[in-house]
């Protein structure tokens, strides 16, 4: 097996890591922001998201266009409720979803812009 590859000598830019490390998130953010991007990791949640981006649906609504049963979408946008992606608004006997604010409208569309390129 091939040895990888190493630097021939040890350089350390001691102030540029400095001033990384003092820039540098404390861990627990960095953890709730990798919590946060493993939401996205799901291509129902996605489309979820997506179809809310149009407009405010109920959970009929979003089984109906995803061909997906009822339960799943409860599922999914118990999910995405949780972590403050959508939001709920009850109407009598119904209830609408909507995405929470306009941050998820910025990463979904920063997120297709970067695929898109």
């Amino acid at each position: 097996m091939a040895e990888p590859e190493q630097c021939a000598y040890l350089c350390v830019h001691q102030g540029t890591v400095d001033q990384v490390l003092e820039e540098l998130p404390p861990d627990e953010h960095l953890y709730d922001l990798a919590e946060l991007f493993k939401i996205f990791g799901d291509t129902t949640r996605i489309k979820i998201l997506y179809a809310l981006r149009e407009n405010e649906l109920c959970v009929c609504d979003i089984a109906q266009l995803l061909s997906i049963t009822q339960t799943a979408v409860s599922h999914q946008l118990r999910v995405l409720k949780t972590n403050k992606l959508v939001r709920a608004r009850k109407d009598g006997k119904n209830v609408f979803y909507a995405l929470a604010d306009d941050h998820v409208h910025k990463i979904l569309a920063l997120g297709m812009e970067h695929i898109e390129e």
